[in-house]
């Protein structure tokens, strides 16, 4: 017999397997065939160029439309306001402002201080807006200017000189270099032959290899003027251009702008202090508080005696007036009516009547004469 402790047996306990989890082998993607982009066609060989032009043409005939005149007047202005605000301040720089200038024409500006020269030459130069009004330059109305439009007309329509000389030199450039610089700007072609033209015409072909500070003032007005006909415009601003310089030089940079006046057809406006300048021309406007007060005219003596006398009695005063060396030409002032039918008196007439802004006057009409009479109200 065998020990129970032999004879024990013990059961083999069964093994037990992990069962893995079948892991699903991912799932090939069936690769699809990827459609070939199409190349675009190659576009035939002059294509670009001729979009280029064809933009450049549409530039050119919006350039054409900007400058292009349709009426007889370079400058309209009707009723034209100019308010500049701050915080709390209002200035109203220009009071309905009326004024006419036909192509061709050159006019002199005059007014005292804070009247509303500069700011009526800012705006006809496009660098600044209107508040109210209608101003047309060429029979087109400003106010109705895209900024695209401003860029086109302050480009190819209008020049400006400066009286201070800093913003019409760039001072280590040579009067020619300086010159060609708003043409190198606009893309010009021929800019030396062009510079070399423009400064001869202004009296300056000795001093084309000047710089700045190897000029008179004189001469460097001439060349501000030479860079303000650089861009070919057809109407020219001044702002002061005398203003830094004598009796001498000043004559002779007015006789520059008389000659470019009738020999190129230029519109020029000069806003001046000088009253003896301003007699130097034929037209002047004089305006005050914003508004156009009145204007002188200068007429030769056989106008005003065409307008008064017989042919007969003309050339006897003609020739009396030559044989006694009185002047040829003399100024009329006329005051200027505004739409709403008001009128300002030159300061003269008020200080020898007594009259002073608020008083109340008196007007009659006299039809037979066609006059009407003002004086002061008691």
């Amino acid at each position: 017999m065998t020990d129970d402790k032999d004879t024990v047996s013990e059961e083999a306990e069964p093994e037990t397997v992990e069962e893995t989890p079948e892991v699903e082998e991912p799932k090939k993607k069936s690769k699809v065939p990827k459609e070939k982009k199409q190349k675009e066609p190659k576009e035939p060989k002059g294509s670009k160029e001729k979009k280029l032009s064809k933009k450049k043409q549409k530039i050119l005939e919006h350039e054409q439309e900007i400058t292009a005149p349709t009426t007889e007047y370079a400058i309209e202005c009707e009723n034209l306001v100019k308010i500049y605000k701050t915080d709390q301040i209002e200035v109203v720089a220009l009071q309905g402002l009326d004024l006419k200038v036909k192509r061709g024409e050159l006019v002199a500006i005059v007014g005292s201080s804070g009247s509303g020269k500069s700011t009526l030459l800012n705006m006809l130069g496009g660098l600044d807006k209107p508040s109210a009004g209608s101003l047309n330059v060429n029979g087109r109305n400003l106010l109705k200017f895209t900024e695209e439009d401003y860029m086109l007309y302050k480009r190819n329509m209008v020049g400006f000189v400066w009286q201070n000389n800093a913003r019409n030199l760039v001072p280590y450039l040579t009067a020619e270099q300086n010159v060609e610089l708003p043409m190198l700007l606009q893309g010009q072609k021929q800019r030396r032959e062009r510079a070399l033209e423009l400064l001869d015409a202004v009296g300056l072909s000795h001093r084309v290899n000047s710089r700045l500070d190897q000029m008179s003032g004189g001469e460097q007005q001439r060349v501000a003027i030479a860079i303000s006909l650089a861009n070919n415009p057809q109407i020219l601003l001044a702002d002061e251009p005398t203003g830094s310089v004598d009796t001498k030089t000043s004559d002779q940079l007015l006789q520059v702008f008389k000659d470019l006046n009738r020999t190129r057809g230029i519109t020029i406006v000069i806003v001046t202090h000088d009253m003896r300048l301003a007699k130097q021309i034929d037209r002047v406007i004089a305006i005050r508080d914003g508004r156009t007060s009145s204007e002188i005219i200068k007429k030769s003596h056989a106008e005003i005696m065409r307008e008064s006398q017989s042919l007969e009695e003309m050339d006897e005063e003609l020739t009396k007036s030559v044989t006694e060396g009185e002047p040829d030409f003399v100024s009329e002032e006329l005051v200027v009516l505004d739409r709403t039918g008001r009128l300002q008196l030159p300061k003269e007439y008020l200080e020898e009547l007594g009259m002073k802004g608020g008083d109340r006057v008196k007007a009659d009409l006299d039809k037979d004469a066609e006059r009407i009479y003002i004086r002061k109200a008691e």
